[in-house]
């Protein structure tokens, strides 16, 4: 299922953080994504892109990947910014491994509009 562009003013105040965190990540850090996961107990997991010789991870499943490693056993939501139009069959597959098919997927631009809100519901 996709939404319709949303002003990150418009979210949930939830929601609003990851975005918020996802773009701070990607500014801080540098890379071409940041994301932002928040588990069943409102933990938020933030990461980047991470690019190395023997290791390429988008940012959304190195996000995913924090959350497992620190005992996550589900999803709320998560947020990915780039400037990319769709994220990766692999970056929903991760989000609805972990969260289920229902797990919104918030893609946002750099400045932090959302495109678009993705489920696989």
């Amino acid at each position: 299922m996709l939404g319709a562009m949303t002003e990150s003013t418009e979210l949930p105040p939830e929601d609003r953080k990851i975005v918020t965190l996802a773009r701070s990540a990607r500014a801080r850090n540098g890379v071409p994504e940041g994301a932002a996961v928040r588990d069943e107990t409102g933990r938020t997991y933030v990461a980047g892109t991470v690019s190395l010789d023997s290791l390429q991870l988008s940012a959304l499943r190195t996000a995913v990947a924090m959350a497992v490693a620190s005992g996550a056993r589900s999803l709320e939501a998560a947020a990915v910014v780039t400037t990319a139009d769709t994220l990766p069959a692999e970056d929903h597959t991760a989000v609805t491994d972990l969260g289920g098919p229902e797990t919104p997927i918030l893609r946002a631009t750099p400045d932090g509009t959302v495109q678009q809100t993705h489920t696989t519901a």
